[in-house]
């Protein structure tokens, strides 16, 4: 057939059963797998066979979930991981080490920021964060001889600011290193990072790719074009020989397409073992059959609570790229032209007080630590997920201590809106 548009691949990309073999993908509930001859089961410790030994590693069901996010991306390999942040974690840490440095956008998530600047941190990584927002000459600035990739999310959270993939990308280019997007909040349906120059895409597959709130999971897809071996000084860990393999080089024997998922997989994963569960990647799959269905909706109930918040007398500022007067809502005509989430962010006038007032008095949508999920769901992130985070750090990823993320999920707008509305009329101006 001929390339296949994103939705038919949703449904039935990833796996193709064969004559008699189940429709569905199956579930392959085994820590281990049999061979009949140790002489098989080297060739695949040696990495010069394909299959399965054991699922810390890789699973089959996995890699078909694995399989079907890479098609939707438009990338030449993916691995599934047992969260998102041991996704970005992986992403980052297969090709920057003790050492070495990392440029980043500073409106991220706050576990993703708190991963870079106090874990990795610790680990000997260094990290510059740089306003999503800055200028050509402020981002090249940041870059130092060591560097090893650019970071950023395509929506950050909650902030909900629009990262500039092109500008972002070319100044990592421009210094020999690839760009890391996460792109869990538009998934591959609203934005693909790689036709923008990305490299590498993360997800937390635990919100809009599941979009059920059943698992947590994350994915690594590496576009398969950046030249490794072209900047083989800046990547000794790929573009050199790994001793722990007997001395195979990812890039010469794997290339462009496969070099940076396969060292994912034989080091960090058989060394730090964040494996999806064959289960979890099972119900993932589900999600995935649905999500070009589901991510339109969200986008319609996001799009209409955040036109019912900027007019109400209670809210002081909302973001929303779908606004036509958000600041980022050029960035998103480029990026994001169908659509970008269901996530909104707005602040009451009330701050940080009001806020909590909000929330307790709302019915339909919960307080939870959750987000881009079929139920309506909200928090305040200054006491919750950003809560490690300093007021001037708040600042600067641009959040504000009083301000609320709701997260629309599939329900009636209508309603939403009617929810929203009930809940403010109870909170002091």
């Amino acid at each position: 057939m001929s390339k296949q548009n994103i939705e038919t691949v949703c449904v039935q990309g990833g796996y193709t059963p064969g004559n008699g073999e189940p429709r569905q993908i199956p579930i392959i509930q085994s820590t281990t797998f049999k061979y009949a001859t140790s002489e098989d089961m080297g060739k695949l410790f040696d990495l010069e066979a394909n299959g399965y030994f054991y699922s810390r590693l890789q699973n089959p069901t996995n890699d078909y979930v694995a399989a079907k996010i890479a098609a939707l991306e438009g990338g030449s390999a993916a691995m599934l991981t047992s969260s998102g942040q041991a996704a970005n974690f992986y992403a980052l840490f297969n090709i920057a080490s003790c050492g070495d440095h990392i440029v980043s956008s500073s409106s991220i998530y706050g576990g993703t920021f708190n991963l870079i600047s106090v874990t990795m941190a610790k680990m000997g990584v260094e990290c510059t964060f740089v306003s999503p927002d800055c200028t050509e000459e402020d981002l090249n600035a940041a870059f130092q001889p060591n560097t090893k990739c650019v970071f950023g999310e395509t929506i950050a959270n909650p902030a909900l600011t629009v990262l500039d993939i092109e500008k972002f990308a070319q100044a990592a280019h421009s210094h020999g290193v690839p760009l890391i997007v996460d792109n869990t909040f538009p998934t591959p349906i609203n934005c693909r990072p790689f036709e923008w120059g990305a490299d590498i895409v993360t997800h937390s597959t635990t919100k809009y790719m599941d979009g059920h709130g059943a698992a947590v999971g994350g994915a690594i897809v590496d576009s398969g074009k950046f030249d490794w071996l072209a900047h083989a000084e800046k990547f000794p860990g790929l573009c050199t020989p790994d001793d722990s393999y007997h001395g195979i080089t990812y890039a010469e024997k794997f290339g462009k397409e496969g070099a940076f998922i396969t060292k994912c997989t034989a080091q960090l994963m058989r060394d730090l073992g964040s494996i999806q569960s064959p289960q979890h990647a099972f119900y993932l799959n589900l999600g995935l059959e649905s999500l070009h269905v589901r991510m339109a909706r969200h986008c319609e109930n996001g799009q209409a609570v955040a036109e019912y918040l900027a007019k109400h007398p209670k809210v002081s500022s909302v973001s929303y790229c779908g606004l036509i007067n958000d600041k980022y809502h050029a960035l998103a005509a480029k990026y994001l032209p169908h659509g970008s989430c269901g996530v909104v962010s707005f602040e009451l006038k009330g701050r940080r007080a009001a806020a909590g007032e909000f929330m307790k008095h709302l019915k339909l949508a919960a307080i939870e630590t959750h987000v881009a999920d079929a139920r309506t769901c909200c928090l305040n992130p200054a006491s919750s997920t950003h809560r490690q985070m300093t007021d001037a750090q708040l600042q600067e990823a641009g959040i504000p201590a009083g301000l609320v993320r709701i997260s629309c999920g599939l329900e009636s707008k209508e309603d939403l809106i009617g929810d929203i509305a009930q809940a403010l009329e109870q909170v002091n101006a």
